[in-house]
């Protein structure tokens, strides 16, 4: 009795068991984890634009910082210098173009009526060389008794006045027939002056530019981590002084490829961070990378060389918290998380699936 008894109980352990674990394995079934996680974020390299010695430091190791703080200025003297130079030139040149522009219509008024005039003396003093030239003729043609010596002197002396006066009237003319030159330098010489100006305001954009470039400004909320400047340090453009690591952050999390065959944007995820094992986070299947985290590295397998193993390959899914974790928690990217995702769960293409690989962790 007793022996059937213990059977009895045996059977109902066993039966308990079975059942636990087969209820265990269905609400289970359709859950993706994996342990090769970490947290991810926006982070972004503080470094200047411009180099100088630094005047002002704002900022110190772990700190928290808004957007739109100077985070560090550089000593703004000589770029001060710069600016106000900068700013003479294009009022030498605005002043200059001015004089030109003022010059050049003048010129287009005043050629036209040059050559007019010009071609009008030519006129007259052809006609009055023309004149004394036929008077000269007619008292060459006298005799000697019709007419003086001193008449016959005047008449050639009244023939080589006019004929200068008309030679000097055709230089005249030959100088004033330059006007479409004249015109056409004139504009060049505008057009030149104008593109010095053009060049001065970009000098001076670009000093005021490198003015206000001065202070380096924090682009986002966040954190300062490896702070590498200390007040007084000469610094150069494009030199790393740290890195401002954003409140925003998420899980990257590799999956197995196989892992992938139900999982879809959208679907809810479970995550727990090993530095704080007893809290949990919810959040959501982001996306999943279109490639493997191999084939992106620096050296991707080459498996058209050599003898070749199969290795189950492993795909980077982003995972974003729905409320993002207590900032007065010590997160940051790199810290190691394990999400679960419910593939079962509705996500932005519902194909969730019943049945399930076994090897569901990683």
């Amino acid at each position: 009795m007793k022996s059937t008894a213990s059977r009895l109980l045996l059977a109902l352990v066993i039966i308990a068991v079975l059942v636990g674990a087969g209820a265990y394995i269905y609400i289970h079934r359709n859950e993706q984890s994996t342990d090769d996680a970490a947290i991810d974020g926006r982070t972004v390299t503080i470094s200047p634009k411009i180099e100088g010695y630094v005047k002002n430091l704002g900022i110190n190791d772990n700190q928290e910082v808004k957007a739109g703080d100077v985070l560090l200025e550089i000593d703004p003297a000589d770029y001060i210098t710069r600016r106000d130079a900068a700013a003479a030139s294009l009022a030498a040149a605005q002043a200059a173009l001015e004089a030109a522009q003022n010059s050049a219509a003048t010129t287009d008024i005043s050629a036209p009526s040059n050559l007019a005039g010009a071609q009008a003396q030519v006129d007259a003093a052809q006609a009055n060389w023309q004149k004394a030239a036929n008077d000269l003729q007619r008292m060459q043609s006298l005799s000697n008794e019709a007419r003086s010596r001193q008449q016959l002197d005047e008449a050639v002396a009244a023939e080589k006045s006019a004929k200068s006066v008309l030679d000097d009237a055709q230089a005249k003319l030959r100088t004033a027939q330059t006007a479409p030159k004249t015109i056409a330098e004139a504009q060049a010489n505008t057009d030149k002056l104008a593109a010095q100006v053009k060049q001065a305001q970009a000098d001076l954009d670009q000093a005021e530019l490198d003015l206000a470039n001065t202070k380096i400004i924090a682009p986002m909320d966040g954190r300062i981590t490896r702070r590498a400047v200390e007040r007084g340090d000469y610094v150069k453009a494009a030199q790393s002084l740290g890195s401002l690591v954003g409140d925003d952050l998420w899980v990257i999390a590799n999956f197995k490829e196989t892992q992938l065959t139900h999982m879809r944007p959208g679907q809810k995820a479970t995550i727990t961070i090993d530095a704080y094992p007893g809290q949990k986070f919810t959040g959501k299947v982001d996306s999943v990378q279109s490639g493997t985290g191999a084939f992106f590295s620096a050296f991707p397998p080459e498996n058209a060389t050599g003898n070749f193993v199969k290795i189950v390959q492993r795909v980077p899914v982003k995972i974003t918290f729905d409320k993002l974790p207590d900032p007065a928690l010590a997160l940051g990217p790199g810290m190691s998380v394990e999400p679960i995702v419910d593939t079962g769960s509705d996500g932005n293409n519902n194909n969730a699936a019943a049945d399930q690989p076994d090897d569901n962790k990683e």
